[in-house]
């Protein structure tokens, strides 16, 4: 299997290339960029292997003709302006940026601050790539890192109902890696290191697609209340989440257990904690989530505790999960890492 990655010099382009180079059924990488400097860009691995990495110039009709996949890890914007060659010849694009999540140009142009490059008719075609829950098509859309932690936690107890769908509050919090490469004030060491402090409140773009998400399992789906913020450390996300639960039952932690079972029983990257609650050392460096709950009989509101590593379940290893997926390959194929606890 011959696979493109058409943007690597972010992070999580390149965790995604360290799991493609390791995966048993890829057989041969192809890296573009749309970059001037070709040997920029492959300098940044020659600490990484020993084997000489090819860059080449984007050219769609290239890619298409010497590759079976197109994995597009790009910044906002750049996957629209490029993708929709590949989709008018129907070849196969996972994309990590947020251009094909949301189904509304509009809301596209709301949230991200930018004009949508992809029609609403080239939107309609793609799929959004929570993998427990979505069967893939040609083009995969990747959710975004706190969408996936926080679509993972609720999605039983919204698919079951059993909570009331106007009372969710989402505390979300996430590694530096989360905010990309880009130099910023935000994510200076000094700012960063001893810290922390909130971000985007109700404004963060993996919002509408939580929504958009949680609206197809629940129409009345009311708004959730969201905030994000950041931790200081490089890598993993937790999202912490309340609801009033409206299970009338003296049995009501029992009716959430079996829900959650019921939901992820056999998710091989989903664990789900017993009367405990999961840290982010469950997770880094693994593709899996990790989810726990705690009911208040006091107040009937439920805590769901959901943490990812950013970069892999809420990024890389998600997408490359999806590549499973859609080309039939072990689920957990390339994907054997386990969290690096220490």
């Amino acid at each position: 299997m011959k696979v493109a990655i058409v943007g690597v010099t972010g992070y999580s382009g390149t965790v995604l290339w360290q799991l493609l180079s390791q995966h048993p059924n890829v057989t041969e990488i192809n890296i573009y960029t749309t970059q001037a400097d070709l040997e920029a860009v492959a300098q940044q691995f020659d600490w990484q292997t020993k084997q000489t990495v090819r860059v080449l110039p984007f050219d769609a009709g290239q890619i298409m003709a010497d590759n079976d996949v197109a994995f597009f890890a790009t910044p906002a914007g750049v996957t629209g302006e490029l993708a929709e060659a590949f989709m008018a010849n129907h070849f196969p694009i996972i994309d990590l940026s947020g251009d094909l999540r949301l189904q509304d140009p509009q809301a596209y142009q709301k949230w991200y601050h930018r004009a949508a490059e992809v029609s609403r008719e080239t939107l309609s075609h793609a799929t959004y790539g929570l993998t427990e829950f979505t069967a893939t098509t040609d083009y995969i859309a990747n959710p975004g890192c706190y969408a996936t932690a926080t679509l993972m936690g609720l999605a039983p107890l919204v698919q079951e109902r059993l909570i009331d769908l106007d009372s969710v509050i989402v505390d979300a919090k996430s590694g530096v890696t989360g905010s990309g490469k880009k130099l910023s004030q935000a994510t200076h060491y000094v700012d960063v290191d001893e810290n922390f402090s909130l971000y985007k409140l109700n404004q963060h773009q993996h919002i509408p697609e939580i929504m958009q998400q949680l609206k197809q399992w629940a129409p009345d789906m009311g708004p959730i209340q969201f905030t994000t913020g950041l931790l200081p450390v490089k890598r993993g996300l937790m999202a912490t989440i309340y609801a009033k639960v409206t299970a009338d039952s003296a049995d009501v932690n029992e009716i959430i257990a079996a829900a959650f079972q019921a939901t992820y029983m056999d998710k091989p990257f989903v664990k789900i904690l017993a009367n405990d609650m999961p840290d982010l050392r469950l997770v880094v460096g693994s593709n899996m989530t990790a989810i726990g709950w705690s009911y208040n009989p006091v107040t009937h509101i439920v805590t769901i505790v959901s943490v990812i590593d950013n970069l892999m379940k809420g990024a890389a290893g998600q997408a490359v999960q999806n590549f499973n997926q859609y080309f039939g390959f072990d689920e957990t194929a390339g994907l054997a890492q386990l969290p690096l606890m220490i």
